[in-house]
């Protein structure tokens, strides 16, 4: 246990500078966005197109780890968004706190910890759960939103989450990359060291970017961002779990990096939905906050227990 744990510091120190340098306003708003960006559309975009060039779609995608981990999710999901319901927030508001619930910041800082920490290995299965995230909740929460607004499901809605999608430079990333390696493609010399270096700045630049994007964050409305918190913080990895390792029963490992991913703090992209819709920001914003710390503690905890390193 205490081995997982001063294996995770590491990344959450990387927070931290971040949070200081951004709290201290050495590192301004603008310097978050801008380095936010470059990860976000350069180095992460390298990355992940250097992860999936070398991985076979066929040995990547397992359709009953995809139905384990959306079920599992969407079972959080739905106790989320009743939660809010029953609370007389609305469709809208209960989005994005269902959202809150379940996305977890698993491409600036789930891809680089748990393949460290898991082995190369969990690169396909950490890349399914961020197409997941991306592709099914990531379109929900429009549809819902716009839907809401418009009082009906129109065609433009569709068209607005496809479009969404294709500008997704981590879908385009992987999606290139998978096809890349579908054709057999060798990556010369040179393009392969490009994409070490430029990717070997996505870990650094997005935990450091995660840091100082949270010194703008508040904790306001802590029993909201309690919940929110607790939902993605245990009962998401719990029933996730439930789902991969009773009711699919699948491989243990895979298993273990399913779960690993589920038990990350809530995903930055969240607040940003949020704020581009003006739907309850500061809640999204505390749960993040919120999340993200407490993660410190929860997070080496389920490591420990998915690696059985617990003892």
């Amino acid at each position: 246990m205490l081995a997982v744990f001063l294996k995770t510091l590491p990344f959450f120190l990387l927070i931290g500078l971040g949070y200081g340098a951004g709290r201290t306003r050495f590192f301004p708003p603008e310097a978050t966005a801008y380095l936010t960006k470059f990860v976000f559309y350069f180095a992460l975009s390298a990355m992940l197109f250097g992860f999936a060039a070398n991985l076979q779609l066929a040995e990547v995608l397992d359709w009953p780890f995809v139905s384990a981990y959306l079920i599992g999710t969407a079972v959080i999901y739905g106790i989320a968004t009743a939660v809010a319901l029953l609370r007389r927030r609305g469709v809208q508001e209960a989005a994005v706190e269902a959202q809150c619930a379940v996305i977890g910041n698993v491409g600036f800082l789930g891809i680089p910890m748990l393949v460290l920490l898991l082995g190369p290995e969990a690169i396909g299965p950490v890349m399914l759960v961020l197409a997941v995230d991306l592709i099914v909740f990531g379109s929900l929460i429009v549809i819902l939103i716009t839907g809401a607004r418009d009082g009906r499901l129109s065609p433009r809605i569709l068209v607005t989450v496809a479009l969404g999608l294709l500008r997704n430079p981590m879908i385009v990333a992987i999606t290139l990359g998978l096809a890349w390696s579908a054709l057999e493609l060798p990556i010369p010399q040179p393009m392969g060291e490009f994409l070490t270096i430029l990717g070997a700045a996505a870990t650094p630049g997005a935990l450091f970017a995660i840091g100082a994007s949270l010194a703008t964050k508040s904790a306001e409305r802590l029993s909201v961002a309690g919940w929110l918190t607790f939902c993605k913080l245990v009962l998401h990895p719990a029933a996730v779990a439930l789902c991969a390792l009773v009711l699919f029963e699948i491989d243990p490992y895979a298993a273990a990096v399913m779960i690993a991913a589920a038990a990350l703090p809530v995903a930055g992209n969240v607040f940003i939905l949020a704020e581009h819709y003006r739907i309850a920001p500061g809640r999204a914003s505390a749960a993040i906050f919120v999340s993200t710390v407490l993660s410190v503690a929860t997070l080496p905890v389920v490591i420990a227990w998915v690696t059985g390193s617990g003892g």
